[in-house]
């Protein structure tokens, strides 16, 4: 009984030491992402008043957009002909003739 205490114990320890070095590490590589990253953007900004500067701020724009696209919104699809559909209706319509065909007709037999 006074084994498995001593145990715990260290264990205990060991986990407390093990947290508080975490946390310290913790704090210096954060410290030293900051660092790099003001580096980088002061970089980025003393490259962004030259001439090839201007280039770079349709790349950030262009970036930026991809970044915020809404990829979970369906835009156009094509219907079983192969014409791209933009309405929102038409959409609507071709998806549940999809999924009608799919769950009704098409019946996969065991054998």
């Amino acid at each position: 009984m006074a084994y498995t205490a001593f145990m715990n114990s260290v264990m205990d320890e060991e986990k407390d030491t093990s947290r508080v070095r975490y946390k310290v590490v913790k704090k210096v590589a954060k410290k030293a992402i900051v660092v790099a990253k003001n580096m980088a953007y002061d970089r980025l900004y003393q490259k962004l008043g030259t001439k090839e500067g201007e280039k770079e701020v349709f790349k950030l724009a262009k970036a930026r957009e991809r970044k915020i696209r809404d990829l979970s919104v369906v835009r156009c699809i094509k219907d079983e002909n192969g014409k791209v559909l933009s309405e929102d209706a038409e959409i609507k319509v071709r998806w549940k003739k999809y999924f009608s065909k799919l769950l009704n007709d098409e019946v996969i037999e065991d054998s």
